[in-house]
């Protein structure tokens, strides 16, 4: 089943138990899921592909996480409480996540694979790292790793 089915299937389910929450942050993946499909319709694509639909989800967790950042900021603790509500609903969507160690392991390895030796080459392993850790680990994580291994 694709995630555009599965959204389907947890509106109605979301509808029945009535959880208000869950309804609109699966009907904003689907609004979103289908903004793309349209946009992307003139290129003769007819719907996005596994990846791009992950790429979504993973594009609207990240706005949760940035919101949550600054509301707890601003000492706005409800409307940080929603997000992150809305972000655990996300994430259900994700594939699963990395542990800071395979996220390591991997870095370790594109690195080595690269050639990257200095914080010079930070852009070779980032691109290298982002690539094959899409979804599967948050970016500035990432990114906060590969400095520490290339010294920067």
């Amino acid at each position: 089943m694709g995630l555009k089915e599965r959204i389907g299937d947890d509106i109605k389910s979301a509808m029945k138990a009535q959880d208000k929450i869950r309804l609109e942050t699966v009907r904003n993946i689907k609004k979103v899921i289908l903004e793309k499909e349209s946009a992307i319709r003139p290129s003769g694509q007819e719907s996005l592909t596994e990846e791009q639909e992950v790429e979504i989800v993973v594009q609207l967790a990240k706005q949760r996480r940035d919101s949550i950042a600054q509301y707890q900021q601003a000492g706005r603790t409800e409307l940080a409480n929603q997000e992150a509500q809305e972000l655990t609903i996300l994430e259900e969507y994700l594939p699963k996540q990395l542990s800071d160690d395979e996220i390591s392991q991997v870095i370790e390895t594109i690195i080595s694979q690269v050639g990257a030796t200095s914080a010079k080459d930070m852009g070779k392993a980032m691109g290298a790292a982002m690539q094959q850790l899409k979804g599967k680990a948050d970016g500035k994580k990432v990114q906060e790793m590969v400095k520490a291994k290339l010294g920067s």
